[in-house]
């Protein structure tokens, strides 16, 4: 199998079932920021997050993979057929779960702080950033184009990519610089 296909050479794409849009339809926006979020975990597990952040990460870029694959998927027909499509409340549980346990080893945060830090602390800030748009994306599509759970997940896993960023650097002795 070639990686060129050659099928979006004028410009369009296919969504599951094979419906052709344009690569500039808000769809295709919405789902290739969640790709950019996934490409921004992939560096920040290099830069060194620890193990149990980095399986975590491996655990939301496949979560991602699913979100991507609900966004390609207007009819959600594929949802019913591939279990590991699937993004359900079990998912964002997991993400609270990790938040409140990360939480415990974090000083009280009492004012904000800029984004930066050690190399993996800025790289899961610049990732919450990419979090954020990608679910104004998602959002953008409006209430009946996606299932809520995605927004939801999204949502959280910003608040999740903040709190690692901080104890990525609070485990690396990284000052937080306050504003």
């Amino acid at each position: 199998m070639r990686i060129y296909t050659k099928t979006g050479d004028t410009g369009q794409t296919s969504l599951s079932g094979k419906v052709r849009i344009s690569k500039a339809d808000p769809r295709v926006d919405a789902y290739g920021e969640v790709d950019e979020l996934n490409s921004c975990l992939g560096v920040a597990r290099t830069q060194g997050v620890g193990s149990d952040l980095s399986a975590a990460l491996e655990a939301i870029q496949r979560d991602l993979f699913a979100v991507g694959a609900r966004l390609a998927d207007p009819s959600d027909r594929i949802a019913d057929r591939v279990s590991k499509a699937a993004v359900t409340d079990v998912q964002v549980v997991r993400l609270e779960r990790l938040i409140d346990q990360l939480e415990m080893e974090l000083p009280p945060l009492r004012k904000f702080v800029l984004p930066g830090g050690s190399p993996a602390g800025a790289m899961l800030h610049l990732a919450r950033t990419v979090c954020r748009r990608a679910e104004r994306r998602v959002i953008g599509l409006g209430a009946e184009a996606v299932s809520p759970i995605v927004v939801v997940y999204l949502n959280r896993l910003s608040d999740l990519l903040f709190v690692m960023a901080r104890v990525v650097n609070h485990r690396a002795a990284t000052p937080e610089v306050e504003w």
